[in-house]
């Protein structure tokens, strides 16, 4: 049934103001496992490989764009597909970024970390639980922990997804900005599109 006696505007207010609590929060907490997970990228031989389900895949997708169009060489590599040969893409001079709020989805449990492991990836955890498989197997653990969803039920991952995404994009500028990316390194990736035109001077 349709609720109606609540104020919209204030809700959305709210909503917001909750979200952005939870990357000032986060922000509080950035420490060394920061900048070991920025030294890690920065140091990979191979490519940064981005990996999750659900939610977390689809956030993992973008941050795997974000870094490509930073120069970053990174794609995004489905969880659960791993376990259908996509493994044989990991090499051992790659990254792995693993986005999992619990640290301990079906794949994980069913030994998809220990695998990595055993190519001889360095991993990077986005996670809430720490102490989950996923945490206890990390080279460098990024904390995603979030008091509350906005959703009204309290389930559907919203101000996590937020969360995890502005880790995503800070890590990957943090990199950009320690390997000295220019402009003319930027623009040689964005021929196309506004932003393109604008780095040609063309607007």
């Amino acid at each position: 049934m349709e609720q109606t006696e609540f104020d919209l505007l204030e809700y959305g207010r709210n909503g917001l103001q909750e979200e952005a609590n939870a990357l000032l929060t986060a922000a509080a907490r950035i420490d060394e496992e920061f900048k070991t997970a920025v030294d890690l990228v920065c140091r990979c031989q191979g490519k940064v490989i981005l990996t999750g389900v659900g939610k977390s895949g689809i956030v993992a997708h973008k941050i795997a764009a974000t870094m490509a169009c930073a120069g970053i060489p990174a794609f995004f590599l489905h969880a659960a597909e791993s376990f259908h040969g996509d493994l044989g893409a990991v090499q051992r001079q790659d990254v792995v970024i693993f986005i999992s709020n619990s640290g301990n989805s079906d794949e994980i449990k069913r030994g998809l970390v220990q695998a990595l492991k055993r190519v001889g990836v360095k991993l990077i955890a986005f996670t809430a639980k720490p102490d989950s498989i996923l945490g206890q197997h990390s080279d460098a653990i990024l904390d995603i922990t979030v008091e509350k969803e906005i959703c009204p039920l309290g389930l559907s991952a919203t101000t996590s997804t937020t969360l995890t995404m502005a880790m995503g994009d800070i890590l990957a500028m943090a990199v950009m900005k320690k390997k000295g990316t220019t402009l003319a390194d930027f623009g040689f990736l964005h021929q196309g599109g506004a932003r393109g035109s604008e780095l040609k001077g063309e607007v």
